[in-house]
């Protein structure tokens, strides 16, 4: 996948008082979401909102394209 998280978004969430328990019990994102963000999988830009909002960023502050190589 040619773009790539920049930051480790649930540490950053973290750091801004969004625990992986507060985001299940409030419903702020969903299991499965978590879940693909620890894979480093792709979201939805539903979901790059939210995460902007709730760290208070811009999508290339969380995500950057890079050029895959296709010398192969």
């Amino acid at each position: 996948m040619p773009v790539k998280y920049k930051m480790d978004v649930l540490k950053a969430l973290k750091d801004a008082g969004y625990s992986t328990y507060r985001i299940q019990k409030e419903k702020i994102l969903g299991q499965r979401t978590l879940q693909r963000i620890r894979e480093g999988k792709d979201i939805s830009f539903e979901v790059l909102g939210r995460l902007c909002e709730l760290l208070q960023c811009q999508p290339a502050d969380i995500l950057e394209y890079v050029e895959e190589d296709n010398s192969q």
